[in-house]
């Protein structure tokens, strides 16, 4: 089975995680089914890094014209590679541009598009794989009838896997047409790690009272090496940038470990942080509906709480350290 994946990158040229994780799992699947995985980035500065993840062939299109998000040309040099190579799977990771583009290459590929994806593809009578449904609350067996797959990986749900080889690295250049949508600037998180990209995130809700707390939600977040984020009211009333708004009508977090400061736990809210693996609240109110969806939930004032938790890990830290 011969594989590509679209190998995202950041502003700046580097591979994001994304990249790392859907390598993987087409390696894996690389492994049992036979094949080799092919990736194709855009101007990526460490494309020869997916060599670690089982990847035998990346492609590298340099061309400062595809530097920035363009659905239209990116789709159509996507689709130009996934057909010219006679690949039978793409592979893309579940980012907010890889889903705009994706039902777009389902249609110049003629390949049937899964999303939401949590599990290897099976090839054995029927091919099928199981993805997230119903806002991450039910699991969906799908089968897949058409001889070329395009399949969208849930973030996390496979995880980093290394598995060297020895990668042939070329480079590529495509036929692009002008953008009908020039983009003039890129507004973008000034954090240390990306929500879309953090294992762990760390959330506030008006439950801190005013930006002028929010350092409780950095300071645990800066210990934990993860990524600080709020909920919409928050955002809705300039406490922080929307760029940091997660849920249902925000950014979906699929983190390893999601922390809630001062957040109720609306239900657009938890719709979009469901499919996190662990999830910590920490609120005054005993009733609050994130109580019933935590995996761990401490009673108290996060004015008290949160200081202490931070101490605590850094302490934890030195020892370990």
């Amino acid at each position: 089975m011969e594989i590509l994946i679209f190998a995202e990158t950041d502003g700046e040229g580097n591979l994001k995680k994304d990249a790392y994780e859907i390598a993987s799992y087409a390696s894996e699947i690389s492994l049992e089914n036979g094949g080799s995985v092919n990736a194709l980035c855009f101007n990526a500065t460490n494309a020869e890094s997916l060599s670690d993840y089982g990847v035998n062939k990346i492609i590298n299109c340099k061309n400062e014209e595809l530097k920035n998000f363009d659905p239209s040309n990116y789709s159509k040099c996507i689709s130009e590679v996934f057909n010219n190579k006679e690949c039978n799977l793409l592979v893309l990771s579940s980012s907010s541009n890889s889903k705009y583009i994706g039902g777009i290459l389902s249609v110049l590929t003629d390949a049937s598009y899964v999303t939401n994806v949590i599990s290897k593809l099976t090839n054995g009578e029927k091919m099928t794989v199981v993805r997230n449904t119903f806002t991450n609350k039910a699991f969906e067996t799908v089968e897949i009838i058409k001889n070329k797959i395009i399949l969208a990986i849930s973030k996390n749900s496979y995880g980093l896997k290394e598995k060297p080889v020895k990668s042939e690295i070329s480079e590529i250049n495509f036929n692009i047409s002008e953008s009908k949508n020039k983009v003039k600037s890129i507004d973008r998180a000034t954090n240390k790690v990306t929500i879309a990209d953090a294992d762990i995130v760390v959330s506030g809700g008006r439950g801190l009272k005013g930006p002028e707390n929010w350092h409780l939600v950095e300071n645990l977040a800066e210990v934990l090496g993860g990524a600080t984020a709020c909920s919409k009211p928050v955002s809705d009333l300039g406490w922080r940038p929307h760029s940091e708004h997660v849920g249902q009508t925000g950014k979906p977090v699929s983190s390893n470990l999601y922390i809630a400061i001062g957040i109720s736990g609306a239900i657009q809210h938890l719709a979009g942080v469901n499919s996190s693996k662990v999830k910590v609240v920490i609120n005054t109110d005993p009733e609050a509906p994130f109580f019933k969806a935590a995996d761990y939930g401490i009673v108290g004032d996060a004015f008290e709480v949160v200081p202490k938790l931070i101490d605590k890990l850094k302490e934890f830290k030195a020892v370990n350290d």
